[in-house]
């Protein structure tokens, strides 16, 4: 198993021990690594000093166990309880630790791959933060410590004992699990950060704004501010009408046929769905991408529009708005107003049921049976997808769009 050994001098070692290594022989171990004699290391886990003859695993010194060494003379007394840890797991000094560990960019960078959240608390400024994770990192190694503890037991169990074997099998599937985990955070850490969503630079009608682009959505779709900051809310075409359905309810003020993008040094024509959306301001949805033939290249980081001839960057996450990085909530609404925007269906004035969707199956069955023929579906296929629905006429058309 591996270790590591912080020193009083700033040194940080890994070492590859034996489980049942003695704690003499680690010392033996550290002498030639530190140059410190055995006579003048003094160890400690988890705060409390460890004897030569004890040996590692009996002490539950474990894979990726931090372990203190400080050299046992007056010079050194004050560095042992400053960087030494409490026995809850928090630490002695925190400011002295915090420091200790920020100054050993090793150490840091370990940290960032197999435990980001305690790096950037290390990074921070919020002491009692850091002591709660220092705790919290604790308890995970005791409570890790105590099943393993119950996993020897079982071992001994009696194998005919249909609870223990019950236990066994769980244990063994959280085993699985556990090693999971390990192997992910050493080969794949990426995943466990957070992803930033993909924008890029452009254009609306001579207006800059951060672009989301989302192939997930059906159509590009505008909020109503952006439009108006746009100079292109008086192209609104209001027979477009509609309701939103999916990730929550939006109101699809209508639509706008046609407005010049500027991606790069070029221009292109595009439609937008006017959404009713305070949290989403302009989103590049699948019918754009697809019109000027997009390319979505994740190896350059970039944004590949008509075929390759303009090439735009995703942006950093440090050049995207603050308060466009609520992304969970962006990307779930966005993507939910983006399938359902192709959904709306075209009203007109003369439209006895108000707006589309809202009339029931009855004398007005046919109307609807029309209306979304218009839309280039079957008439079969509608009056399937009407029956399946209960005649809502919104939820057909989504059906039809989706299917």
């Amino acid at each position: 198993m591996k270790i590591t050994v912080m020193t009083s001098d700033e040194q940080i070692l890994t070492l590859d021990v034996d489980r049942d290594e003695s704690v003499e022989n680690l010392k033996a171990l550290l002498e030639v690594e530190t140059q410190v004699p055995l006579q003048q290391q003094q160890l400690l886990y988890n705060g409390k000093e460890i004897r030569n003859p004890d040996k590692l695993s009996a002490l539950g010194v474990g894979d990726g166990d931090l372990v203190m060494m400080v050299a046992n003379n007056a010079s050194s007394r004050g560095s042992q309880s400053e960087l030494g840890l409490n026995p809850d797991g928090s630490a002695a000094n925190p400011s002295a630790f915090q420091q200790h560990v920020r100054n050993d960019s090793n150490t840091m960078a370990q940290l960032f791959q197999r435990d980001p959240e305690l790096a950037q608390v290390l990074l921070g400024n919020d002491i009692n933060k850091l002591q709660e994770v220092l705790r919290a990192r604790h308890r995970q190694t005791s409570e890790l410590k105590r099943r393993q503890e119950e996993q020897m037991a079982l071992l001994y169990a009696d194998p005919f004992d249909v609870e223990a074997q019950k236990k066994i099998e769980e244990a063994i599937h959280q085993k699985g699990i556990d090693e999971n985990w390990e192997a992910a955070l050493e080969h794949n850490p990426e995943a466990f950060a957070r992803v930033v969503m993909l924008y890029v630079d452009m254009e609306v009608n001579g207006v800059p704004l951060k672009a989301f682009v989302d192939s997930g959505a059906q159509s590009t779709i505008i909020s109503k501010s952006c439009a108006e900051r746009c100079g292109l809310l008086r192209l609104l075409d209001k027979r477009y009408k509609g309701i939103a359905h999916g990730v929550g309810q939006t109101e699809i003020l209508g639509k706008i046929h046609v407005a010049p993008i500027k991606i790069g040094p070029n221009f292109y024509p595009c439609s937008f769905m006017v959404l009713d959306a305070p949290n989403m301001e302009f989103l590049f949805g699948l019918d754009m991408l697809r019109k000027h033939q997009c390319t979505i290249d994740l190896k350059e980081n970039v944004l590949r529009v008509g075929g390759g001839e303009v090439a735009v960057p995703f942006l950093s996450e440090k050049d995207i708005p603050s308060h466009f990085l609520d992304e969970e909530r962006f990307a779930k609404d966005a993507s939910g107003s983006g399938t359902q925007a192709a959904s709306a269906t075209k009203t007109n004035s003369s439209s006895q049921g108000g707006p589309s969707g809202s009339a029931r199956q009855g004398p007005d069955f046919e109307a609807k049976v029309s209306r979304l023929m218009e839309l280039g579906f079957g008439r079969e296929q509608v009056i399937q997808a009407l029956n399946f629905l209960d005649g809502n006429e919104e939820a057909a058309a989504s059906y039809l769009f989706g299917g």
